[in-house]
């Protein structure tokens, strides 16, 4: 059985950094792909970033430039650092995981206050 344990969330006034970690563990020694996911109260989920196990990356247009998604693929460990935060990146965000299946973590809440 595979589990996704996010940490780093927390509460961050507009401007400020927060940084969060996804470590995957169980029977898996990789996965094809990682990312972080959010939601906020009324809407629907949404993808934030995505990296590959061959590093590649994508962004959701209304974080590039302040965050950025990297992957330690030997712990199976995604990480997401956001800076510059603004109360609307305020959501619950899920760590996914991808390799012949898909896995979910429980999420995380981020709450950036104006």
């Amino acid at each position: 059985q595979v589990r996704l344990v996010e940490s780093g969330g927390g509460y961050v006034q507009a401007g400020g950094s927060l940084r969060l970690s996804c470590a995957a563990s169980g029977s898996i020694y990789r996965m094809n792909a990682m990312g972080w996911y959010r939601q906020a109260p009324g809407n629907q989920r949404e993808l934030v970033a995505t990296i590959t196990s061959g590093g590649s990356t994508n962004y959701a247009d209304s974080v590039k430039g302040r965050f950025s998604i990297s992957s330690d693929n030997a712990k199976i460990t995604a990480y997401l650092q956001m800076n510059s935060l603004k109360p609307e990146d305020t959501a619950i965000y899920y760590c996914h995981a991808q390799d012949d299946f898909e896995y979910w973590g429980q999420g995380t809440q981020v709450t950036v206050s104006s």
